[in-house]
């Protein structure tokens, strides 16, 4: 009987220490800043109550022609409590070689971008951004595991920054399935 209980109270010191750990992870977008083009800080805990998709870019690519869809989009949905919040990245076959102003000039000039904008960064490998680290690995995000397939993949995250769903690179800004989950 004393093993009995033992091992009881040894299973509920165990569960409530791994009930304790899982209420204290993370598992928001919301605990990170980062800093814009333009050099500023940008605070995604300013986005609560919003949906976000975070989207990786790039100015050399066959899928470059999104930004024009991405901000329709953004047009459409920016004051339905949606943001879209714009990552370049260097990652596939050196499609985002520019500099910060020059990638700000180039999605200015070229598709009149006015959504959020980050400076460049790293979507996969060693030195992957934490922000990228969080959405691509379930440990840290709660929901699934992932890779950054190419340019333009879509991370949709709701309004407490949590992430929902992952979608493909080819998948157009404009589509059905990510129209629909803004409005839902």
């Amino acid at each position: 009987m004393k093993i009995i209980l033992f091992l009881l109270s040894v299973f509920f010191v165990l569960s409530a220490n791994s009930q304790s750990k899982s209420q204290t992870m993370n598992t928001s977008i919301h605990q990170f800043t980062t800093t814009a083009l333009e050099g500023e800080t940008f605070d995604f805990s300013s986005l609560k109550g919003k949906k976000i998709m975070v989207v990786n870019t790039a100015s050399k690519c066959g899928l470059t022609p999104q930004y024009k869809d991405l901000q329709a989009l953004y047009e459409e949905y920016k004051d339905q409590n949606f943001v879209i919040v714009g990552f370049p990245a260097n990652n596939f076959m050196g499609q985002e070689p520019g500099s910060n102003e020059e990638i700000a000039q180039f999605c200015e000039r070229n598709y009149g971008v006015n959504f959020p904008m980050m400076q460049k960064i790293s979507v996969k490998g060693k030195d992957m951004h934490p922000i990228y680290q969080f959405l691509t690995q379930k440990d840290q995000n709660g929901k699934l595991d992932s890779e950054v397939e190419w340019n333009f993949q879509k991370y949709l995250l709701n309004g407490s920054g949590e992430l929902e769903k992952v979608i493909s690179p080819r998948t157009n800004p404009m589509d059905s399935e990510i129209t629909n989950w803004i409005q839902s």
